[in-house]
């Protein structure tokens, strides 16, 4: 090895799902909400003065941020946004783990976690999530250098109640506690009740899911005024304009139409129960999902052989060949459409597999 080679920052990466682009696919695999963004959000697009590009981006993002402080009851300085929750995370990873005891999460969870910390240096535990796949809450009693939870969990769709998370926040007063809540509005309540009752808690949603603009990437972290100025001076030290100009005036657009939100939010949920109850007739077994996904296992075929007789088929589903889940699939809810598809293909297929 030369020298040179010594001095690399070697990281094992996150990997993320397939992006196909096939004629007639049906893509299930990497949790993108199957409608478009409120029309406000195209009207922004098509209306866009594109001379506003040579000029930079406002840096406090801040038509953006008072509109989701209004949205949610909160003052401006309690909200943070950045270039998706990827971002918004990884800020909050460099921002507040700086101890040198070990950071707690959860075994099964989102992949980027343990690759964020092992590209900062951070020390950092996995808890095995029991054998229904939840949170054992004991776990988190120990003394460590932060949590981080997502809820609902990816890739599990576990949500847990307010109640685990505050008896979580509750035993772990002298760290941050980050509550990862990108399918929350999929599910229950949302950790965001808590933030004035407890100033170590940060919690993190994202535009990608319930408001369709993945594409965009927008994130942002809620909590009190002392941890979000602290990741803005984060952000500031390394590159001020992470937004711009278009997914700021887009962003507002997307949250001002509430019933936009409601009524696309509400059709995933309602396609999502009709799918459990298709999924269990064709002999899946799941968790209770509270996102826009299912986590599936089949009682009879192996997970990876479904997964890619769909592939072959054009019908895109996640599977991960990792340690107690390489046995389920990650099935995206999708429009009633793409549904039926990917249930005419599984009931031939098993069907089949049966003979």
């Amino acid at each position: 090895m030369k020298q040179w080679e010594r001095n690399i920052r070697k990281v094992v990466p996150y990997v993320p799902g397939e992006q196909p682009n096939k004629k007639d696919m049906v893509k299930l695999n990497t949790n993108e909400n199957p409608y478009p963004p409120a029309p406000g959000v195209e009207q922004v697009l098509r209306g866009f003065d594109a001379d506003m590009l040579r000029l930079y981006p406002d840096p406090t993002v801040k038509l953006l941020v008072e509109e989701l402080a209004g949205f949610y009851s909160l003052s401006k300085d309690q909200v943070f946004v950045g270039v998706g929750s990827d971002d918004v995370l990884a800020i909050a990873f460099l921002t507040f783990f700086n101890s040198e005891r070990p950071i707690l999460f959860p075994d099964i969870t989102y992949s980027f976690y343990p690759v964020w910390s092992d590209l900062y240096r951070i020390p950092y535990e996995t808890q095995p999530l029991d054998q229904n796949f939840r949170i054992i809450k004991e776990d988190y009693y120990k003394e460590n250098g932060g949590i981080v939870i997502a809820n609902p969990n990816a890739p599990t769709s576990i949500y847990e109640e307010l109640s685990v998370l505050e008896d979580i926040i509750q035993h772990n007063q002298d760290s941050i506690v980050i509550i990862d809540e990108a399918y929350v509005d999929f599910a229950g309540a949302s950790a965001t009740q808590l933030i004035g009752k407890y100033e170590n808690l940060l919690v993190v949603q994202t535009f990608s899911k319930s408001r369709s603009m993945a594409g965009m990437r927008i994130g942002y972290a809620m909590g009190n005024p002392v941890l979000i100025k602290a990741m803005n001076d984060v952000k500031y030290s390394f590159n001020s304009y992470t937004m711009n100009q278009t997914s700021i005036l887009a962003g507002v657009e997307a949250v001002k139409d509430v019933a936009y939100f409601e009524r696309c939010r509400n059709n995933i949920i309602k396609t999502r129960e009709k799918a459990v109850s298709t999924l269990r007739e064709l002999g899946f077994t799941f968790p209770q999902s509270g996102a826009n996904f299912i986590f599936a296992t089949h009682m009879l075929i192996p997970a990876k052989e479904i997964f890619e007789e769909l592939r072959n088929n054009n019908i895109y589903v996640r599977y991960f060949n990792l340690p107690r889940i390489n046995n389920y699939l990650r099935i995206t809810i999708g429009t009633d459409e793409e549904m039926e598809r990917l249930f005419v293909f599984l009931h031939q297929f098993i069907r089949n597999y049966s003979k």
